[in-house]
């Protein structure tokens, strides 16, 4: 790998979370294969999608990059051969160009657009670049926009370091042609919301963004700095199973000593405590994992070793078996049940519209199960506390 490939390869805009918390982190790393998962090759599969629609809807004849009809027809369909592809891509690769087409028309200005744009960042991150999904500019205003497929984390757009990258790469490579003095980043991700994370801030604190993430690349190209372990630069950190500083840390938090303390705990440290505890149920999973593997690859991890799970069956030839047992005199109606579709299953197989105006009136919202989270969540905060009003009845006194 040549110096330039290993800085990009170290230090990638996707992973600046971990490597701007935990500098040498980013090299730590390397040690461990760079692998991919399905869910991984499925964005990928959508971000595709994503950039012909786009093209078709903001491109004309005259624009570089403009993708004919025909042209377009024939790759989405190339796509949609994919294994992986999904109906429901349709409509959440719809709903990401809806939303570029909101935010454009939020411009005073029609904005310059550009979609796909490898992005220079030498000037803060060694061998730096990036690739932004959408980008437009227009009077002082710059909008970066990325499309994120996944469902098991909602991403922020707020602090978001990755974006914060790519608008500085934007800025530097549209500067010269526009007085830029607003920063907009838009985070959409369909699957988990229909309204995108936003966030906008004045050039002046993304400049100093980039000199901070300048200093901690600096720091993290070198392996040098101090680790420091937590839930959100560990999570996805490939040495995070055998990394001594975050083991230290949880072992401590586990397992350590805290001195004679009166026998109940104050309620501040049951929210100190949840805080630095977060990464710790993580860790120990992390831990399991990585000793299942060693020992399935023949190490011996004192105290454990690896069997085999609980089985399951299943069929063979699933049309067969049935038409043998309807030969044996079982019923056919006592091998299948019937039921409904789940309301967010229909909605999707009618379409949102036509299945509002059906039967909109037929559904209602019941309030989500209360659950514990950190204050920075963006949810009002809920109480059994009765107000005044419920507890008098509305009664003046």
């Amino acid at each position: 790998m040549d110096h330039g490939s290993r800085a990009h390869a170290i230090l990638s805009a996707s992973g600046s979370h971990r490597w701007l918390s935990c500098p040498p982190s980013a090299v730590l790393e390397t040690q461990f294969p760079d692998t991919t998962s399905e869910a991984a090759r499925e964005g990928t599969l959508a971000h595709e999608i994503c950039e012909i629609k786009a093209r078709q809807k903001f491109y004309t004849k005259s624009d570089m990059g403009y993708m004919a009809k025909n042209v377009a027809t024939r790759e989405l369909n190339k796509l949609r051969k994919d294994p992986l592809y999904q109906d429901e891509m349709e409509g959440y690769t719809d709903d990401y160009v809806s939303e570029l087409d909101v935010q454009a028309l939020g411009f005073t200005e029609k904005p310059y657009i550009a979609l796909e744009t490898r992005l220079d960042l030498t000037d803060w991150v060694p061998e730096g670049f990036g690739t932004a999904d959408c980008i437009m500019v227009g009077g002082e205003k710059l909008l970066v926009a990325d499309f994120k497929y996944g469902k098991g984390v909602r991403v922020s757009a707020e602090g978001n370091p990755q974006m914060q990258l790519y608008a500085l790469g934007a800025w530097k490579k549209f500067s010269f042609l526009y007085n830029i003095r607003r920063i907009r980043m838009v985070i959409i991700q369909p699957r988990l919301s229909v309204n995108p994370e936003i966030w906008d801030l004045p050039v002046e604190e993304l400049l100093s963004f980039g000199q901070y993430a300048k200093e901690r690349a600096a720091l993290a190209i070198e392996g040098k700095g101090d680790y420091n372990p937590g839930e959100e630069q560990c999570q996805f950190c490939r040495a995070r199973q055998q990394c001594r500083a975050r083991a230290d840390q949880n072992v401590m938090l586990a397992f350590g000593d805290i001195g004679k303390l009166p026998p109940l705990i104050t309620d501040e440290e049951v929210g100190e405590y949840l805080r630095k505890g977060e990464d710790v149920a993580s860790w120990l999973k992390d831990l399991q994992e990585y000793a299942l593997g060693a020992c399935l690859a023949g190490k011996h991890i004192p105290g454990y070793k690896a069997v085999e799970g609980r089985g399951s069956r299943e069929w063979t030839d699933m049309d067969a078996a049935f038409e043998a047992l309807q030969k044996a005199g079982i019923p056919a109606e006592m091998m299948y049940e019937r039921k409904p579709l789940t309301l967010a299953a229909l909605e999707k197989v009618v379409g949102k519209k036509d299945f509002a105006e059906a039967a909109g009136e037929f559904i209602t919202k019941k309030p989500g199960k209360p659950a514990l989270v950190q204050e920075k969540d963006k949810r009002p905060a809920i109480t059994n506390v009765p107000t005044v009003e419920e507890a008098f009845g509305g009664v003046e006194t």
